[in-house]
């Protein structure tokens, strides 16, 4: 569910990232930076579903704020807690798997107890709400149901805790979506899902040899793309532009089961997201042009890749 969309952002980011140092480090930090980069959909998985139980088991910690009180009401007394005991919560919290990865991870519960207090406030007011607890069984359609309404009702579509995630997580933006997904499907079936390789290992390796063959090959690129700049000084391109021009001409050439289409549409739309106005319509001309050179001179050997 991570998209090589996705892979494609991560190399350039890392090549991006080396750009920054003063000498050119060692390969064995290249990949290092990269599986940083791999690493970050998994930390935010798990974050989000840390957050998760935490919002579920809320209702226990709040009753006994309640019930504390000096002088509490019958209100106070009579806190409904039936979220706490949600089954689809439960198996999570059996779940050894998550239970390791939140241990690792080490969230910090203090500075984002407001934001949990608030989303429950909200919740006991929704009818989704009031329908669950009104239901004195436990089905497990109808547990599973209240969860992915706190989810996607008041975690994901909520201003506050979206602006949370994205101060914790810069790359919110980027793995997002994929992350989203994986999020749902491990709340359809629970303690299956493997943490340490949520990224398919044929796309970890594209990523990796992706980045791999812009670094050792980078003058053979540049000799295609140098000659296209014309009255550019390549000097003077946006850094971005120039790595999404050797990436894609290194798709071009050394990744025979990548369309040259996708590659030529990938970073056109990477090119608009991440670098300047015009740097969509720049880098499409340039590997546009580098493209119908290297089919003119037999130098593109392409499969198809539905059959690679």
């Amino acid at each position: 569910m991570i998209s090589r969309r996705t892979i494609r952002v991560k190399v350039m980011q890392t090549l991006y990232s080396i750009t920054t140092y003063e000498i050119i480090p060692a390969p064995a930090v290249h990949t290092s930076l990269l599986q940083q980069h791999f690493d970050q959909p998994r930390r935010l998985l798990v974050h989000l579903l840390w957050l998760l139980t935490e919002i579920l088991r809320y209702p226990e910690k709040y009753a006994h704020q309640k019930a504390s009180k000096h002088l509490p009401s019958v209100e106070d007394l009579n806190i409904n807690t039936k979220l706490a005991g949600n089954e689809l919560l439960w198996q999570m919290l059996e779940d050894k798997a998550l239970l390791k990865q939140i241990d690792q991870l080490k969230p910090q519960p203090g500075p984002v107890q407001e934001l949990i207090k608030s989303i429950y406030l909200q919740l006991i007011e929704t009818q989704e709400y009031r329908s669950y607890i009104a239901t004195p069984s436990r089905e497990k359609k109808g547990e599973r149901k209240m969860v992915e309404f706190i989810v996607n009702d008041l975690m994901l579509a909520n201003p506050s805790f979206v602006s949370y995630i994205e101060e914790l997580f810069a790359d919110w933006d980027d793995d997002g979506e994929g992350v989203i997904q994986l999020l749902a499907a491990y709340l359809h079936k629970p303690g299956q899902l493997n943490f340490e390789q949520l990224i398919d290992r044929d796309k970890e390796q594209f990523g990796l040899e992706l980045l791999r063959t812009v670094l050792e090959k980078q003058e053979q690129l540049q000799s295609y793309i140098i000659p296209k700049l014309k009255n550019w000084d390549p000097e003077r391109i946006a850094q971005l532009d120039m790595i999404m021009m050797k990436m894609g001409v290194a798709e071009f050439l050394f990744f025979e089961t990548i369309p040259p289409k996708v590659t030529i549409n990938e970073y056109i739309d990477l090119a608009k997201d991440y670098s300047t106005a015009q740097s969509g319509q720049f880098v499409n001309g340039i590997l546009d042009s580098i493209h119908k050179d290297l089919v003119a001179a037999g130098q593109l050997r392409k499969v198809d890749f539905r059959k690679a």
